[in-house]
C-alpha cells in the first residue's frame, strides 16, 4: 500500500497540485495542527477544500491527532532538538493508537498526507507513515 506525503512550503500552487495530479491523489488528509495560519497561502483549511475539489477532484480531511502536541511543535522550534521531537510524537502516536482509528483501506483510495515542511526528512509526515508501517504490512511512503 502506497501512502503519499506532501509538504506545501516552497511550492508554488501550479506544481503542489500538479503533484498531486500527476500522483492521481483522490483525498488530501491535512494532519497540520493548525491549517489557518496567513503562512499557509493556498493550502489554508477554508479555502484548500475547495481548490481540491476543483483542481484534483480529490476531498479534504482534517485530522489533527495526526499532529504533534502544541507542546511538542514548541519545544522542537525552540531548541531545534529533532530527536526529543521524534520520541515525544512517536510516545503521542502511540497514545492515540491512529493505526486503530484508519485502516488499511482507507488508503486504497490514493491518500495523500500533508503537512508544511517542504520535505519529509524532518517532518512529522514521515513519522506518522512510520507507525502506520510498524502495524500494517507493505505500507511503502511515497513523498510528493
Amino acid at each position: 500500500m502506497e501512502i503519499y506525503t506532501i509538504g506545501f512550503t516552497q511550492k508554488s500552487a501550479e506544481d503542489f497540485f500538479e503533484r498531486l495530479k500527476r500522483a492521481g491523489v483522490r483525498r488530501l488528509v491535512d494532519i497540520r495542527l493548525n491549517n489557518s495560519s496567513q503562512l499557509a497561502g493556498f493550502t489554508k483549511g477554508r479555502d484548500l477544500p475547495y481548490f481540491l475539489r476543483q483542481i484534483c477532484d480529490a476531498a479534504y480531511v482534517h485530522i489533527p491527532d495526526l499532529a504533534p502536541e502544541e507542546s511538542t511543535l514548541k519545544a522542537y522550534k525552540t531548541t531545534g532538538d529533532w530527536d526529543r521531537y521524534v520520541v515525544d510524537f512517536q510516545a503521542t502516536l502511540d497514545r492515540r493508537a491512529p493505526e486503530r482509528q484508519l485502516t488499511p483501506a482507507y488508503f486504497e483510495v490514493p491518500t495523500v498526507l500533508l503537512c508544511s515542511e517542504p520535505t519529509a526528512e524532518r517532518c512529522h509526515r514521515r513519522l506518522v507513515v512510520e507507525h502506520l508501517a510498524r502495524h500494517w504490512q507493505d505500507v511503502r511512503r511515497v513523498d510528493l
